[in-house]
């Protein structure tokens, strides 16, 4: 009986529900930014709804970038599934509808609503008075019974169970019943959020909606085939793709778009609220009483005012009868059959579709529409073309003694090939892996896919500096210029039967520059690259030199005569600069002697002092002594002989120091005016 009851609450709460029109999936468009573009088209019946389903987290990317194109009719507006919680979401509705409960209990909250009813043929309408769950006994089973108030005024209870039909007669209860079931069915996957487009038209029309969404980004990967025998290589380019979009894509176009347009995430899907600041009329608000501070100063001022290489892949050359070695020493290789694999040839793949420039990015179109089931990847061709490239070794890390095999790829296919890793084969044979940027039409660049065993590269690094290359003075400043010489060697040694093209990478440094040294082929951003011919089975050197050119300043003034001498010697300057240097050193010298003889006077005047001291001791001692006369006047004569000899030193101290400022002022001049 209950089963029947609860089969007929489904039944009443799925009567409201009007069905949705869901548009396929028609055109995906891959970035590499994590985003993906789409395009959703079909029919619509008239007053039909269509409805789209979408992640939770990729409501903000649809709400920034949702497009509709209604083809016979008019958009009347878009509705979608609210964050607002499930809980929250049903507390708004007079009644609640819990997991497996009875029909008498949804009808008793009801309490007052008209109902009509069906019995077979018979039907009873009335207002709920309630409804009330009646258990069983071993002779009857358990049952739910309604009492209804009929317009007749009288009181009758019904078994629910036995009813086939109910109806509320209040549309707006009708419509609440409606809603709240929405609310049930939207949140059963709490990641699926849906949006309804509404339209009106009285008969069948198409409609298109394109959007965005979050998706990861498309990967490419590349085949090179290279050969000896002169045939131009040919490179191969797969896309992979994933489909994380909870659907299936059947029959789809797909396009591949190379580059990075600015995208980012913006919160739109989630309610926002605003702070909002309180107003009020100041007549309304009670005067407060006023509170006066002490004074601390009179008549005080008032000072208010207004308040952002390739990959290494080493070189995986297979030898099938070398593998079999360790096995048997009784296997002579000699009577076997050499092992030859099967030549990598380029894949048999379908007529690729059109690629071009979109705006400022690359965009590849897959021709033939894909068909790629839910939480499944694809990978899809979309190049497969003849490309300039050659073959070379490339050393850059002087640590390791091999350089690198590589080749060196000319992007003359027209395309903008995206970047990603390149399997590389060589003769048919799988020669390594590299890996490479995105590389625009017209655009060069080199990779390495596998280490050369027959070149050795030893480098040696010879460093000097050249002091006082030139130098000039100006306001009592002297500034040379100074260099300091690198040079490293590359010793080149090639135990191949075959040439090769060298490209030797000498990192740039700061400050210097090139000279004496073959013209680099290129400059990247942090790279000189210099082509070496390397002979076969032959050696050969390469000499990269470069210097540092700087400037060192002195002050004139704060030289000795010595340090200026230097310069005078120096063959770089011209006579006028030497005169000038040479004055400047003369007078630096007489006043060096001048502070010499200085010195010299106040030790003389120090150490006659210190006599003097001695003596006027000594006749203070022998003062008070008899017989002592003539010695204390032998004392006082020195004493005299004594001040008169410190007297001429401080005169001429005096003069030493004049002659010192006559020769410091012309010695300012000459370095005020000294220019070369």
């Amino acid at each position: 009986m209950r089963m029947e009851n609860r089969s007929l609450v489904a039944v009443l709460l799925c009567a409201v529900i009007s069905p949705a029109a869901e548009l396929p999936v028609r055109t995906v468009v891959l970035y590499k930014h994590g985003v993906g573009y789409f395009e959703r088209s079909g029919p619509l019946a008239p007053g039909e709804s269509a409805r789209l389903d979408f992640d939770a987290e990729s409501m903000n990317d649809v709400l920034k970038s949702l497009t509709i194109n209604d083809q016979g009719g008019k958009v009347t507006g878009l509705r979608y599934d609210s964050s607002i919680p499930l809980e929250q979401k049903l507390n708004e509705f007079p009644f609640r509808i819990a997991d497996g409960q009875p029909l008498a209990s949804v009808i008793d909250q009801l309490k007052g609503a008209r109902v009509e009813m069906e019995f077979g043929p018979q039907k009873v309408a009335g207002a709920i008075v309630s409804a009330r769950l009646i258990p069983g006994d071993k002779d009857h089973a358990e049952r739910e019974q309604l009492t209804l108030l009929m317009d007749s005024g009288d009181l009758r209870n019904v078994d629910l169970g036995a009813a086939t039909s109910i109806h509320f007669t209040d549309p707006q209860l009708q419509m609440q019943f409606k809603d709240y079931l929405a609310a049930l069915t939207s949140s059963r996957s709490k990641d699926k959020r849906s949006v309804y487009i509404d339209s009106t038209d009285a008969k069948s029309h198409d409609v298109s909606a394109s959007y965005i969404m979050p998706m990861p980004a498309w990967k490419s990967s590349y085949r090179l085939m290279l050969d000896d025998t002169g045939t131009q290589p040919t490179l191969e380019g797969w896309a992979i793709v994933d489909n994380t979009t909870g659907e299936d894509w059947t029959n789809v176009k797909i396009s591949l778009v190379s580059g990075k347009p600015i995208s980012f995430i913006s919160q739109l899907y989630a309610p926002k609220y605003i702070q909002r600041k309180g107003a009020e009329l100041t007549e309304d608000q009670a005067l407060a009483p006023t509170l006066y501070s002490g004074a601390v100063a009179g008549l005080a001022k008032s000072t208010a005012g207004p308040a952002g290489g390739g990959g290494r892949g080493g070189r995986a050359g297979f030898n099938a009868a070398g593998a079999l070695d360790s096995l048997s020493q009784s296997v002579t290789v000699e009577s076997a059959a050499p092992y030859a694999p099967r030549a990598v040839a380029p894949s048999t793949v379908a007529d690729l579709g059109p690629a071009g420039e979109l705006a400022d990015l690359f965009q590849y179109s897959i021709r033939n529409p894909v068909t790629v089931k839910k939480n499944q990847s694809a990978m899809l061709p979309f190049m497969q073309q003849k490309i300039a490239a050659r073959k070379l070794i490339i050393y850059s890390d002087t640590s390791r003694p091999n350089p690198l095999n590589a080749a060196e790829l000319t992007n003359d296919s027209g395309l903008t090939l995206d970047g990603g890793p390149i399997t590389v084969y060589d003769a048919g044979a799988y020669a390594g892996e590299a890996l490479v940027e995105t590389i625009k039409a017209k655009d060069k660049r080199f990779i390495s896919y596998g280490v050369d065993l027959g070149t050795r590269i030893s480098t040696n690094l010879d460093s000097r500096t050249e002091y006082a290359r030139s130098l000039r003075a100006q306001h009592g400043t002297i500034i040379t210029k100074n260099a300091v010489i690198a040079k490293k060697t590359y010793t080149v040694h090639n135990v191949d039967a075959r040439a090769k093209t060298l490209i030797i990478e000498y990192p740039v440094r700061s400050g210097y520059s090139l000279i004496d040294t073959a013209k680099p082929i290129e400059t990247a951003r942090d790279v000189y690259r210099f082509e070496v011919k390397v002979p076969a089975s032959g050696d050969i050197t390469f000499p990269v030199t470069e210097e540092n050119v700087y400037d060192q300043q002195v002050q004139v003034s704060s030289m000795n005569p010595d340090g200026l001498l230097v310069y005078v010697r120096n063959q770089s300057i011209s006579n006028s600069a030497r005169r000038q240097l040479q004055q400047i050193a003369d007078l630096k010298t007489q006043i060096v002697g001048i502070d010499g003889e200085r010195n010299r006077l106040n030790s003389e005047i120090d150490s006659t002092t210190r006599d003097e001291q001695r003596n006027r001791e000594n006749i203070a001692s022998l003062s008070n002594v008899a017989g002592q006369q003539s010695l204390v006047q032998e004392y006082a004569r020195k004493l005299a002989d004594q001040e008169v000899s410190i007297a001429k030193a401080h005169d001429r101290q005096k003069e030493l120091d004049q002659q010192k400022v006559q020769l410091q002022g012309q010695l300012n001049g000459l370095i005020e005016k000294l220019d070369f």
